[in-house]
């Protein structure tokens, strides 16, 4: 399982030009489910992200999560970040998880992430979405958990 997060001043995603989540301060993130993925899998990239340290301290270092600043988070799907790249000039979707399994597992990681924080807004799963953010920094990182 892949997250792209992006720190974000505030960030929206629209289906059919309709706003369909929003956050202030905080966290934007893909999700991208590989077939091996699965629940637990989710669950520690859920925990290794909502405290992962990219937002600056008092004395401007990285030193604080999304958990500690109280930040909002917005998770997108987006099974692209499952290609394969490695060889030739089109993607393989190969290793991606069946469009069931992967709505299954977004829906369990958005489940997670409502628990345990006070704002996590989400785009719609399998739809054409436009995204619209302003990047804090540009800091972004890419977080993987292996099956």
């Amino acid at each position: 399982m892949k997250a792209l997060l992006q720190r974000v001043k505030h960030a929206r995603v629209k289906v059919d030009e309709q706003v369909v989540g929003e956050i202030g301060p905080g966290l934007l993130v893909f999700l991208g489910v590989d077939k091996p993925d699965t629940p637990e899998v989710a669950d520690k990239l859920l925990d290794k992200l909502l405290g992962y340290r990219v937002f600056a301290d008092e004395e401007d270092k990285m030193n604080l999560s999304l958990e500690a600043i109280q930040g909002e988070l917005l998770v997108v799907s987006q099974f692209t970040l499952s290609a394969n790249t490695r060889k030739g000039l089109r993607p393989s979707f190969s290793s991606a998880a069946t469009p069931d399994q992967g709505e299954l597992l977004y829906n369990h990681f958005l489940d997670s992430a409502r628990r345990r924080l006070a704002r996590v807004a989400s785009g719609q799963f399998a739809a054409n979405m436009q995204v619209e953010l302003v990047n804090d920094g540009p800091v972004t990182f890419m977080l993987e958990i292996n099956s």
